[in-house]
């Protein structure tokens, strides 16, 4: 018997081993050729650029940034990604484009998220008002850096809330900001995205759908669980991404191949998604900016899909139709877009961007003859 096993594990079970250990390795070996090909396909090498994955200290805690521009004295942009939990510095290079000849382009892992995240992060420090207050750190030390007396903001999705909160709080901080997929209002918010999935799962005849939502049913709902097959459906049906592109797998690839992320990081991604759901999900629940925001007092551009149903854009025009904008405010419609508008129409993304800092240096430059005029 024993003769059998060592003849076995001579045989079969050692050159298997070793075969899988040559297949980790030449995918590892690959993996690593394509984060290289991708690093110097997207390299800034100019003389005054900046290409930098650094660390940083927010509120005592460890948070990672990635700061890309080709020239320092452009105006410093502070992406804020969605979630809670979805870091993006991943994603930055496939997607900034045209964006970093323009500006010092900043993403930032926030708090819990993926390169930022870490089992001993204070539970306690996952709220909104810690974020804004992360923003405004950070948004002081970018400032200082690159000698920039304001800089822009734009968020993303959940981005976006803590974006024009901090935008509403701190306006000499920032020349404008923008939001993406704006976040409103959670209640109404989730009704509107339940009806729309329940409509379609309906229209196409798809009993599983209509069988799930009913069972979770209308919002609002008592865990992240819930919410999470609501949003299953809703990705499903085209309310999140319009036609599902990209789809998930995409963003994978992208992930897998991103210089700026070990597969540690990925590991922490995942991780930190999981971590912010958990300990943001009441905190979310109770989100109403026609109450918390009714007024900005900086230039406000907001960039919406129209396909979009997860931060549903008729909830978006109406609070921008309410929102008291002294320096102005626009609604930008993205047609082909769903609420993933920088992924699903990069460019027209990156045009509209290149566009609010055309406007608002020029009314910057008016406003510095006129006080000149008036000096």
């Amino acid at each position: 018997m024993k003769k059998i096993v060592k003849s076995i594990l001579k045989y079969f079970l050692a050159p298997i081993l070793a075969l899988c250990i040559i297949i980790i390795c030449s995918l590892l070996l690959y993996r690593a050729y394509l984060r290289h090909q991708v690093w110097k396909e997207t390299r800034i090498a100019t003389a005054n650029g900046i290409d930098s994955l650094e660390q940083v200290t927010l509120s005592g805690v460890k948070q990672w940034i990635l700061i890309r521009g080709s020239d320092t004295s452009n105006p410093v942009l502070l992406h804020l990604h969605g979630g809670p939990g979805s870091a993006d510095i991943s994603l930055a290079r496939h997607f900034d484009g045209e964006l970093v000849q323009h500006f010092v382009v900043v993403h930032w892992d926030q708090r819990g998220a993926g390169k930022s995240y870490n089992s001993r992060i204070p539970v306690e420090s996952m709220n909104k008002n810690q974020f804004v207050s992360d923003i405004r750190e950070l948004s002081e030390m970018l400032r200082t850096r690159f000698n920039a007396p304001k800089i822009y903001l734009v968020g993303h999705s959940w981005g976006s809330q803590i974006g024009i909160l901090a935008a509403s709080r701190y306006p000499e901080l920032f020349h404008a900001f923008v939001g993406v997929g704006q976040v409103v209002e959670k209640g109404e918010q989730e009704e509107i995205s339940y009806r729309y999935a329940m409509d379609m799962a309906k229209k196409s005849g798809d009993t599983i759908a209509v069988k799930e939502l009913e069972g979770i049913g209308a919002p609002p709902y008592e865990n992240h669980k819930e919410l999470s097959i609501q949003r299953k459906w809703l990705e499903r049906f085209g309310g999140v991404t319009h036609n599902n592109k990209p789809t998930f797998n995409d963003f994978l690839k992208i992930g897998l191949t991103a210089p700026d992320y070990s597969l540690l990081d990925g590991l922490r991604f995942f991780r930190g998604q999981e971590f912010s759901e958990k300990h943001m999900y009441e905190e979310r629940l109770h989100t109403n900016l026609f109450e918390e925001v009714p007024k900005v007092d900086i230039p406000v551009y907001f960039f919406t899909g129209r396909y979009d149903y997860n931060t549903p854009f008729e909830l978006t025009e109406r609070y921008y139709q309410q929102l008291d904008a002294p320096r102005g405010k626009q609604l930008i419609w993205f047609e082909n877009s769903g609420h993933m508008i920088p992924y699903e129409e990069p460019e027209k993304y990156c045009a509209e961007l290149l566009r609010v800092l055309q406007e608002t240096s020029a009314i910057n430059v008016d406003r510095e003859i006129s006080s000149e005029g008036h000096g």
